[in-house]
């Protein structure tokens, strides 16, 4: 099956739904300079929002009957009670791409598939992998291991050999890769798509506060540390955060349940805040612009590596 979500784009990326950080903005720029840009719908606060950023962004990304590539990332967990409102703003919009989280894509599958968009569930897992695909999912979106915020366990190119050995679909897959290199060898291993969050946090167009894109700018993949202390789950913590709310890296306690949103006091996400492994490349802030030019540029080099003739 062909998707013409692929054939759009001039760089097969995906500027990953970053929670708090991805707004119209960065989905726009990223959408108009060649990439899929994406957002989470939790970022808007009520339906209305949603339904505001919805239309400001397929407007800006549609002309002549023609629409760029972008998406929408929708909790499809049973605890998020907003699912069907949020999905009635998807059926009047008519995003591209839905990218599915924290649940089965089952419930977008009739709404999304009626209008032609394309479904990816994100997965961090193998059996949940088989799930979404189960569930008719054209698409797997392999949140790996390097990933900023809740990150998965495995490598990159073991979970998407992996998938390949069961799905021939669309597979797109993220994990400490921020630059153009790291795009091109996950192609090479069987991606379709390629997942880049930490890279565009830092851009002009992103909602991050500046003092955090700085934070991202100013360290590396070893300020970086994992833990389940947060949210109950594992996820990717930039220590100098950690350390300026108050909390000992070492020795943090997981709370008693999981809890995702933004939280009490020092504010998951908000305050305290997250990273990929991809940090080491990030020098500056720029626009999205720039960020995928230099990206393009990388790719490419990469693709005349791979083809200059190394042994085989």
């Amino acid at each position: 099956m062909t998707y013409p979500v692929l054939h759009g784009l001039r760089l097969p990326v995906v500027a990953a739904p970053m929670f708090l950080i991805s707004g119209p903005e960065l989905v726009i720029e990223a959408s108009k300079a060649g990439v899929l840009g994406s957002f989470p719908a939790p970022n808007c606060r009520t339906p209305e929002e949603l339904d505001r950023w919805l239309g400001t962004i397929s407007d800006a990304l549609t002309d002549g009957g023609t629409q760029k590539p972008w998406a929408v990332n929708l909790v499809t967990h049973s605890s998020n009670s907003r699912l069907v409102g949020d999905l009635e703003l998807v059926a009047e919009h008519k995003p591209p791409v839905v990218i599915t989280a924290l649940g089965s894509p089952r419930p977008v599958m009739e709404v999304v598939k009626g209008y032609g968009g394309t479904v990816i569930a994100d997965v961090v897992n193998l059996k949940l992998a088989h799930k979404a695909v189960q569930a008719g999912a054209d698409g797997l979106a392999c949140v790996s291991a390097g990933a900023g915020g809740h990150t998965g366990h495995l490598s990159p190119f073991a979970f998407v050999s992996a998938v390949r050995e069961f799905f021939d679909g669309i597979v797109a897959v993220g994990g400490g890769i921020a630059d153009g290199y790291g795009v091109a060898g996950a192609v090479a291993s069987g991606a379709d798509l390629v997942y880049v969050g930490t890279r565009f946090l830092a851009t002009k167009e992103s909602m991050a506060p500046e003092a955090y894109k700085q934070m991202v700018v100013g360290h590396g993949a070893d300020d970086l540390i994992v833990s389940n202390g947060i949210t109950g789950t594992n996820a990717s913590w930039l220590r100098p955060s950690l350390v300026a709310n108050g909390l000992d890296p070492d020795n943090l306690v997981p709370p008693e349940r999981r809890r995702y949103g933004t939280g009490e006091g020092h504010k998951r996400w908000k305050d305290i805040w997250a990273a990929g492994q991809g940090i080491s490349v990030i020098r500056s802030v720029e626009p999205v612009a720039d960020v995928v030019d230099k990206l393009v540029e990388d790719y490419r080099a990469a693709l005349v590596r791979l083809s200059s003739g190394l042994p085989v």
